[in-house]
């Protein structure tokens, strides 16, 4: 679940912190810039593990910070694949069941790995999946309320580069003549879904619910 990982960086350390420890003083910057942060095709990064060498400090013109190129350790939330993790459905939706593990949610249960078969409930109250449990007596509804433990393992992983791009261009049949006014570009959607720039995909274990154990005791 958790991995070390090797990284390189260029740290500011501005200069009403020079009176510190180096070490201490990049091991700041180092969280500020990178705890809690996802770095693309590595993970979520936590926290610092170590610093293993520290190349000599350079003011550059113009500058009073020292830049102190870092060679560290990162802990990593990284989960290998057809790992078996532990969390808590946040909520359900159509594309599946979201799960949360506290400190990471953007853990999602598509329908087609959910036990069978499944059910997906909407109403004014709430939206919530269910599984059609079949046992001896018949069939029980087992529902995947928010809050309730769950196992999964892990099936997939996407990342998605949510760097900062340029303003859009707009592209016209003709071109505009002297003095002709042009149409404004359509104002852009505000409310527009932002996406998670780190998913984990998993699937439902067995029993998967402690709503089971429960049902079975």
């Amino acid at each position: 679940m958790f991995v070390l990982v090797e990284m390189v960086d260029t740290v500011r350390i501005p200069p009403w912190n020079f009176q510190r420890q180096l070490n201490e003083a990049v091991a700041e910057e180092l969280n500020k810039k990178l705890a809690n942060k996802v770095v693309y095709n590595v993970g979520l990064c936590i926290c610092l593990y170590d610093i293993t060498k520290l190349e000599d400090s350079y003011i550059f013109p113009g500058d009073g910070a020292s830049h102190t190129k870092v060679h560290f350790r990162y802990v990593v939330f990284h989960p290998f694949f057809d790992e078996i993790l532990v969390g808590k459905i946040k909520y359900c939706s159509q594309e599946g069941v979201h799960v949360t593990m506290g400190f990471f949610d953007d853990i999602l249960i598509p329908p087609e790995s959910l036990q069978q078969p499944a059910k997906f409930i909407s109403d004014e109250a709430e939206q919530v999946w269910l599984w059609e449990y079949e046992t001896d007596e018949g069939a029980h509804d087992l529902y995947m309320d928010q809050g309730e433990e769950i196992r999964f393992r892990v099936t997939d992983e996407v990342f998605v580069d949510t760097s900062p791009t340029g303003p859009a261009t707009t592209k016209t049949d003709t071109l505009a003549q002297p003095g002709q006014l042009t149409a404004a570009p359509p104002p852009e959607d505000s409310g527009e879904k932002k996406e998670a720039p780190y998913t984990l995909i998993g699937t439902i274990c067995e029993p998967g619910l402690g709503l089971l154990s429960w049902w079975n005791s």
